[in-house]
This record gives structure tokens, sequence and C-alpha cells, in this order.
């Protein structure tokens, strides 16, 4: 979830060009384990942009080392608030 969260954050920092918090996280259901040494790979999309929020969809796919195949493991929808220098919430196409 941890990198979910950095995937989500990386994409709502470029759009908002500046910081934000996690705000949310849409419940996460988890349909297979994530086993030591599988490779992780993260997609993120632009799920929607509000006036001071930005909501980000993840899917988290997993590939055993031993295999070509990956299987999707979970997706949540994380939702971001772009914040001024001074931890206020500010429109997310205005600069930092």
């Amino acid at each position: 979830m941890s990198q979910m969260d950095l995937a989500a954050g990386n994409m709502a920092g470029r759009v908002s060009q500046g910081r934000g918090p996690t705000v949310s996280v849409e419940a996460m259901q988890f349909l297979r384990p994530i086993k030591v040494g599988d490779e992780v790979t993260l997609y993120a999309t632009l799920r929607k942009v509000g006036r001071t929020s930005i909501c980000v969809h993840v899917d988290a796919w997993a590939r055993p080392w031993y295999s070509d195949k990956a299987q999707k493991v979970t997706d949540a929808d994380f939702v971001f608030v772009a914040l001024d220098v001074n931890g206020i919430p500010r429109p997310v196409f205005e600069s930092s």
C-alpha cells in the first residue's frame, strides 16, 4: 500500500506542481497475496482533478520471480489536496 501511495503521490505532485498530502484512500481489498520476491508493478491513472484535490487510481500487479505471468493483486483511488507553502489548501493549477 505504501508503494501505491508513493506512485499516486508522484502523479499528484506533477499535476499540481507542488506538495500535497494523501487525504483518503478508497477501500482496498487484496485479491491475492504478494509473496516475498514477487515483482510488483504499479499503474497510476489520473482519475479526477478538482479545485484543490486530485484523485489518482492505482492498479497493483504482482509477478512471481519464476513466472512470466503477472496477476492483479489490488487497486484503489488515492485523493490528495494541493497545499501552498504555508500548508493551506490551494487551487491545483496555481503554483506553490
